[in-house]
């Protein structure tokens, strides 16, 4: 073999292999999206803002509930939250809107207040709630069914408004 070569296959290797991590690093993965949760104190201070309402209402569509809601509704206002916030009013709580309807999953890590986490399908109907959730918890909070919304209240919210699964939301924004 060709002494020559011989040193060149390791240039080549190692050439080839930085041309293939650049390239998939370049490529967008549905988890590129990184938010820094991890020194957020200022989010803790951060003044709730109605951005809509949210109403529940019984099978007969009476109205049984109406709350301001901020909505989250990108993959960053999503993904953060209710984390940090230390109180939310009883009438005030968070919108989840999602681009298409499936099988969701919340956890409460970074979240400091407990809270009920209601799913919500296409028809605007509760498919299920985790009531109580507990703080700072990472465990799963699935929907069990497709849902395409999801509000967050405080906690005993649904218990106190007589809320539970098969309940009516509508909503509207600001």
């Amino acid at each position: 073999m060709n002494t020559n070569n011989y040193y060149k296959i390791p240039g080549i290797i190692a050439l080839l292999m930085a041309a293939m991590v650049l390239v998939s690093s370049c490529q967008k993965q549905p988890d590129d999206i990184k938010i820094d949760t991890t020194n957020n104190k200022d989010a803790s201070k951060t003044q709730f803002k109605k951005q809509g309402e949210v109403y529940f209402q019984d099978s007969a569509k009476k109205l049984l509930k109406k709350i301001d809601v901020e909505i989250a509704e990108t993959e960053e206002t999503r993904h953060l939250g209710l984390m940090f916030r230390e109180n939310m009013q009883e009438d005030q709580g968070m919108l989840f809107l999602f681009p298409v309807e499936e099988y969701q999953s919340f956890y409460m890590k970074n979240t400091v207040m407990p809270l009920d986490i209601m799913f919500i399908n296409s028809k605007k109907r509760i498919v299920k709630i985790h009531r109580n959730t507990v703080p700072y918890s990472e465990a799963s909070l699935p929907s069990m069914n497709p849902s395409i919304y999801v509000v967050e209240v405080n906690a005993g919210f649904a218990d106190r408004n007589n809320i539970k699964e098969g309940t009516y939301i509508d909503w509207r924004r600001n």
